[in-house]
């Protein structure tokens, strides 16, 4: 049958009733092309990242230098792409961890209710209160830059927000009749939330993981470019922007690089998000 809407023209995962719109695939397909980078980096990098190739600092783009080098003559498209380890890794374990505590105490909290709801989110809106930046500031240069350090204050910074997002959406499941009808056979608190809860916010919560996602990104490489980040000899996207930026006039392709790598990742993963399958952001099973 004709297709009367060319520009809406959807692919479709086979069997399951999933489609996502041209938007939708190029942002997974950049995704899925930063995630196979960060894995396989080390084995398709030209030069070692740390190893200075060229004595012509800030080099132009050449046939042997495909992003120029950087101020030390090291070679950029090594470093961005040993980059993404870092970049991706670390958020992904950040939002990880954020988002799996705040998604299992918002539904504790709203299954149970009373004083347990009340002092879980009075704690954690106060700490919400903090701004993230600041936050994550002031640990870092307090315990001392280091990866795991990184990840923790990155999940420390996003739980409370994960953890009221998932708790709204838990309470209003929660008054639902299946609930009630749950509750009243007498299953227990373990069973409600894993099986009526959790599947009837996972669609939601995948879309809220996302965009934490992004948060997360742009706050590390902020950590990074104000030095406190990722330290040399390693270095994230942000960590390449702040070793160059006072090269801008000179060696541009150092500066650029980097932030067209942030760019792509957070705007594909904001274009996937914005184009989830329907059946995913209307909650359904």
């Amino acid at each position: 049958m004709q297709d009367t809407q060319g520009s809406e023209r959807k692919f479709s995962i086979t069997g399951h009733g999933y489609s996502f719109n041209m938007a939708g695939r190029i942002g997974l397909t950049i995704i899925l092309f930063w995630a196979v980078i960060a894995i396989i980096a080390p084995w398709i990098i030209p030069y070692p990242p740390g190893k200075i190739v060229d004595w012509d600092y800030f080099g132009p783009i050449s046939e042997s230098y495909w992003m120029g080098t950087d101020y030390l003559g090291r070679d950029i498209l090594s470093r961005v792409l040993m980059g993404a380890r870092y970049t991706v890794g670390i958020s992904l374990a950040g939002v990880t961890l954020a988002c799996s505590g705040g998604i299992v105490l918002g539904m504790v909290a709203a299954v149970i209710g009373g004083w347990l709801d009340t002092i879980l989110s009075r704690l954690l809106d106060a700490f919400n209160g903090i701004p993230s930046l600041l936050f994550g500031l002031v640990v870092v240069a307090a315990v001392g830059s280091s990866i795991p350090v990184l990840v923790l204050t990155l999940a420390a910074i996003y739980l409370p927000g994960s953890y009221r997002f998932a708790r709204a959406l838990a309470v209003n499941v929660n008054t639902m009749d299946f609930v009630t009808v749950a509750r009243a056979r007498g299953e227990q608190t373990g069973y409600l939330i894993r099986t009526e809860i959790f599947p009837n916010i996972l669609g939601p919560v995948l879309a809220d993981l996302g965009l934490r996602f992004v948060f997360i990104v742009l706050v590390l490489s902020g950590l990074s470019f104000l030095g406190i980040g990722v330290q040399p000899p390693h270095a994230d996207w942000g960590g390449l922007v702040r070793e160059n930026i006072e090269g801008l006039s000179l060696g541009a392709p150092a500066v650029i690089f980097p932030c067209i790598a942030i760019a792509s990742l957070t705007i594909s993963v904001n274009m996937f998000i914005d184009n989830l399958p329907q059946k995913i952001r209307d909650r359904s099973n």
